[in-house]
């Protein structure tokens, strides 16, 4: 099976438009920021949706497909406290939840020769509300309405990113444990 397939194809295009992204929002051009961070997402779920419908699932697109989610999160993070968009203690608590995470999955592979971590219900929650966040934001910008996101907003998204964070420490540490 070629690592060049229609769905990496996908992912690499979506990682190309990161830096327009950045660059949309530097030149405070939200619409087309909102447009790409839009346009992302949607590829996102059409990339693994195609992997799997036509069996062409790959290593290759199994690393790049979760490194170009958190890119985008964490490029967006960044921006949005850089232009305080977001309050800088949430961007910070989001990039320590995903660098704790992958140091931990490094650990266990090189250590214990542990490769494969599923994702758990509450990583997926906590993605899926980081990436509602951004949109708000986004949107609100386009319609020219306050974008200061509501604290409860906040606290939902601190809250799944701690635990979810918390979860994958307990379970590779059992993981670890058992080896």
């Amino acid at each position: 099976m070629t690592v060049f397939n229609l769905p990496n194809s996908i992912t690499f295009v979506r990682i190309i438009l990161l830096p327009v992204f950045v660059i949309a929002m530097v030149y405070k051009r939200y619409d087309a920021a909102l447009a790409l961070f839009v346009i992302a997402s949607i590829s996102d779920a059409l990339d693994g949706l195609l992997a799997r419908m036509t069996n062409q699932k790959t290593a290759l697109g199994a690393f790049l497909d979760p490194l170009a989610d958190k890119i985008l999160m964490t490029t967006s993070f960044i921006m949005f406290s850089i232009f305080g968009l977001l309050p800088t203690w949430l961007t910070i608590t989001v990039i320590s939840r995903d660098l704790i995470v992958t140091i931990g999955w490094f650990l266990l592979n090189m250590i214990y020769n542990i490769s494969k971590i599923e994702p758990l219900f509450t990583g997926k929650a906590a993605n899926a509300s980081q990436l509602i966040l951004i949109a708000y934001i986004l949107f609100s910008i386009n319609l020219n309405v306050d974008s200061t996101p509501h604290p409860w907003m906040l606290l939902v998204v601190a809250s799944l990113t701690i635990v979810s964070g918390c979860q994958y420490t307990y379970r590779g540490l059992r993981q670890a444990s058992e080896k």
